[in-house]
């Protein structure tokens, strides 16, 4: 802006130096515009190269995958086996909100955005178990579930976390396992966005425990004093604690 507003008064005070050295003869008056046209050219040079880098579009490249993160060679984003119970889900980001009720003080419900942006986020590498029998270690980066939980305030009462899926599906820990651990709740792997098909807009990164506790597509997380409560798979057999160094069958 400023730099065309100095070629206006430029260019005006050229012609009123035209018309001062009018009266000085003809020779005095072509070596002035002799000279101003020079300079002009030359402006006319900086003018362009100045246009052509302020109107360049920035052009948004595709995020690539790393697979090694600090010396740890870590698996593919495409390495996991599709085993959810109503296939992937595609969650309109537009509609999405978080929500965290129950026993809870201060009920929140976020945007997507909001989440993101109001909370800490934390890189971390952690290899999911499943029970199937195939593993896969991924950089894992989100934000602290007992951070979310800190801005609701759960009440005395409340004894177990609940998380809801997009899909229905459902999977509990006992408050103690969130508030005293560093479970993170993803929205990257491999420094690349969750894609549907691993659980966006969020997916549970639930350190120590089987897969099937690593809840995906995750919409809402809920406080109660249910201490039995038993979610999707636990409550077809599968273990309620879903530990690691235990068989996932109660």
């Amino acid at each position: 802006m400023y730099v065309y507003e100095s070629v206006q008064v430029t260019y005006i005070m050229f012609w009123i130096q035209i018309a001062r050295v009018g009266a000085g003869g003809r020779g005095m008056r072509k070596k002035v515009i002799v000279a101003a046209i020079a300079f002009f050219a030359a402006l006319s040079v900086v003018l362009l190269a100045i246009n052509s880098c302020t109107t360049n579009v920035v052009e948004v490249l595709e995020s690539q995958e790393i697979r090694e993160y600090q010396g740890e060679d870590l698996s593919s984003v495409n390495d996991f086996r599709e085993n959810s119970i109503r296939g992937p889900q595609y969650v309109d980001i537009e509609d999405y909100g978080l929500e965290i009720t129950g026993l809870v003080e201060c009920p929140q419900s976020y945007t997507y955005d909001e989440v993101i942006r109001d909370h800490q986020s934390y890189k971390k590498v952690v290899t999911l178990n499943c029970v199937e029998g195939w593993d896969a270690t991924i950089l894992w980066e989100g934000f602290l579930v007992r951070d979310l939980l800190a801005e609701v305030k759960p009440t005395d009462d409340a004894r177990t976390v609940i998380f809801h899926a997009y899909d229905g599906y459902t999977t509990s820990f006992p408050i103690e396992y969130v508030a005293n651990n560093d479970i993170i709740m993803a929205y990257k792997m491999n420094d690349v966005p969750l894609p549907p098909e691993r659980g966006f807009p969020f997916q549970l990164v639930a350190e120590s425990k089987w897969g099937y506790k690593w809840i995906k597509w995750i919409t809402k997380i809920e406080l109660s004093d249910d201490v039995n409560y038993r979610g999707f798979w636990e409550s077809r057999g599968y273990s309620n604690s879903g530990d690691l160094d235990k068989s996932f069958f109660d």
